[in-house]
């Protein structure tokens, strides 16, 4: 019982997207201050850098989905030109951290309605780091459905939103709660 490893819903290190040139487009490093053991690895954009430069010269021909690097589990999926990573503890749950990565993986081609292509993701940034922070918070893996995820995320459509509002609209509903108005004290 004194051996038991301490158990957390800090799931994840990392979110990384790498494009096939290993160059970072999109990275966020988790290091909550509530983390049970909490780590000094990855901290600087040095590290960072090299742990990223490393990670993608192992896994920039597609095969395998998962790694260990560097003591860290590495969850990979390729698409088009990038490599979405999730990065993990060694002693993390890989078939948790699968499903999650193909969940944020569906809910962002749901949301582009593409394949996930660099252009795509710089063009919508706002929405897959929405659609991310959906998925995980502060490490935490909150979500694995993608259809809830995407619903959550998408933007209203514009010509439902808006509300024209000028001089006319608003002197009639003046007139009309002038008239109700007066009705009511006559009716006293």
């Amino acid at each position: 019982m004194a051996n038991m490893m301490n158990l957390s819903l800090y799931a994840l290190d990392a979110f990384i997207i790498l494009d096939t040139d290993g160059n970072r487009v999109l990275a966020k490093y988790y290091h909550p201050k509530a983390h049970p053991n909490p780590s000094n690895a990855l901290r600087t954009f040095k590290d960072q850098r090299a742990f990223e430069k490393g990670l993608w010269a192992k896994t920039k021909t597609p095969s395998k989905d998962i790694i260990l690097y560097d003591s860290h589990l590495a969850i990979y999926r390729h698409s088009l030109d990038v490599i979405l990573y999730f990065i993990a503890g060694t002693a993390e749950n890989e078939l948790l951290l699968g499903v999650a990565l193909d969940c944020f993986h569906d809910a962002m081609t749901m949301l582009l309605r593409n394949p996930l292509e660099k252009s795509g993701i710089m063009e919508n940034l706002d929405l897959i780091l929405l659609c991310l922070d959906e998925t995980i918070d502060d490490g935490i893996i909150v979500d694995t459905d993608s259809a809830a995820i995407a619903s959550r995320v998408t933007r209203p459509r514009p010509d439902t939103t808006e509300i024209f509002i000028n001089e006319q609209s608003l002197m009639s509903a003046y007139q009309t709660v002038k008239q109700k108005m007066q009705k009511s004290i006559g009716q006293l």
